[in-house]
């Protein structure tokens, strides 16, 4: 069973009062957006470690619990160590955490006692676990973790007793990809730099897509769009609406108007729908978020075939209408195909080889990194001290 672990205590910069887990973040919270993280990570319960309750976070706590996980609030260990299941895996997210999906995915798979880290103390870390590497904000650890950091006295900070404790028992360590430090990881307590963090991460999430359809169309019209839709908070199911009225529309368009005009609508339809399904998505909107790929998919096949039927009789011949067919055949097996993906544990623009995993005492594994998270070597712009709290 996997449990997730967010940390809510620290007041946003700027903003007294207020917690940075609750700043702005795609449209929701951060402390939602990171439970969204964990939830399609396979995480079946999630604690929110607070130190105190903010109307703000009651209420994200309750959106959150309303999507269908359990959530419990815990204020120490020892509340935590209670609510967990005693088989339990937990992933911990830091407070104010940004990352996505494919990092943490990828933590979930590790072993328990593993730390996210990275080479140097920059905005990607929280604190410093040894002398060479700091922590990225991700954790995969055990409940016995829970049980040593319930022994210490519970004036100590929470996260950094847990991040204390995980260390002194000889966790494993595993280098941040470098491709998501390029997608926004970091950490983040300002509304104006977390709101260029979203940015960043936006654009990851709409670059996942591989067909070359998607790459070189969809993505790029996407990332446009996206920023624009959070900012003003346009339902999904607004944008689901409207991409299926421009899709019937191009439908209809077909025999009764011209080829040209079809294929303008069918295309903005399409677009329309691609940058809902990925706003869907982020929200948690997962069944909104999967009809709309599933109309993208039917208003381009229907489209191709009905233009391609269509001139086939206006020229009275059939050479339209099996270029339609075999032109979506031959889409329709090129998606079902595996696509290539570079070396493992190379990224795009890295000349290294895999990232290795990191053990306590010296030792390295030559194995990759971060589970499905793109490999990477970690190469940060700015350099700051970080002083370790708690348990230093």
């Amino acid at each position: 069973m996997l449990t997730g672990l967010i940390f809510a205590t620290e007041e946003a910069e700027h903003q007294p009062g207020v917690l940075a887990a609750t700043l702005p973040f795609g449209g929701m919270t951060l402390i939602e957006y990171q439970a969204r993280l964990l939830v399609a990570a396979g995480a079946g319960q999630l604690l929110v470690a607070v130190g105190r309750v903010t109307p703000a976070l009651a209420a994200a706590v309750n959106r959150i619990g309303r999507r269908g996980a359990t959530v419990d609030i815990v204020r120490s260990a020892e509340e935590a160590k209670a609510k967990v299941h005693p088989l339990a895996t937990i992933v911990a997210l830091a407070d104010g955490l940004v990352t996505t999906d494919a990092v943490v995915e990828g933590m979930a798979l590790e072993p328990t006692d593993t730390l996210l880290v990275t080479p140097t103390g920059d905005a990607t870390s929280v604190e410093r676990v040894d002398a060479e590497h700091c922590w990225a904000g991700v954790a995969t650890l055990s409940i016995d973790r829970l049980d040593d950091a319930a022994r210490l006295p519970r004036e100590y900070d929470f996260q950094s007793t847990l991040l204390r404790v995980a260390t002194q028992a000889r966790a494993a360590h595993v280098l941040l990809p470098g491709k998501a430090v390029r997608s926004g990881h970091g950490v983040e307590r300002d509304a104006g730099t977390l709101e260029v963090r979203s940015k960043d991460v936006l654009a990851s999430l709409a670059e996942q897509r591989t067909g070359w359809i998607d790459r070189y169309v969809f993505t790029p019209v996407s990332r446009l769009l996206l920023p624009l839709l959070v900012r003003r908070k346009v339902p999904d199911v607004a944008i689901g609406a409207a991409g299926g009225v421009l899709g019937v529309a191009g439908l209809a368009a077909v025999p009764f108007w011209s080829a040209g005009a079809a294929t303008v609508l069918l295309f903005l339809a399409m677009v329309v729908l691609s940058a809902g399904s990925l706003l869907g998505w982020l929200r948690g909107e997962d069944g909104h978020a999967a009809m709309q790929e599933r109309g993208v998919e039917v208003f381009g096949v229907a489209g191709v075939l009905g233009i391609g039927l269509v001139q086939s009789l206006i020229v009275q011949t059939g050479t339209a209408g099996v270029l339609a067919l075999v032109g979506v055949a031959a889409t329709i097996l090129a998606r079902r195909s595996p696509a290539i993906s570079p070396a493992l544990g190379r990224d795009a623009g890295d000349d290294i080889g895999p990232a290795r995993t990191v053990r306590a005492g010296g030792n390295i594994d030559d194995r990759a990194g971060v589970g499905r998270a793109p490999r990477g070597r970690h190469t940060c712009a700015r350099h700051r001290k970080f002083a370790a709290r708690g348990l230093a």
